[in-house]
């Protein structure tokens, strides 16, 4: 079942993961430039599951907003490769 590609939104940012931390919690490379440790809020916590490589969207918190930040949608390859065609990765 194919579902609507979901572009980051204001204050979001495209992000790779880069090395899983442990306790839910990942290192993401981010569009912006930033490396951010980011964690999976409660209410996503089984709904994804995310491994190294994947491109997820980040929302950065608002105090440390250029070290920490949240994980709210992991993105399939098949939404990867339309983001690519995009020009957005």
């Amino acid at each position: 079942m194919e579902r609507e590609l979901r572009l980051p939104q204001q204050g979001e940012v495209l992000g790779t993961v880069t090395k899983i931390a442990g306790a839910s919690r990942f290192v993401v490379g981010c569009k912006d430039g930033n490396e951010r440790l980011c964690s999976i809020p409660g209410r996503f916590k089984r709904r994804f599951w995310i491994k190294v490589n994947d491109v997820v969207v980040v929302q950065p918190w608002t105090l440390q907003s250029n070290e920490r930040g949240d994980i709210i949608w992991r993105y399939r390859p098949q939404e990867v490769n339309k983001l690519r065609d995009r020009g957005l990765l």
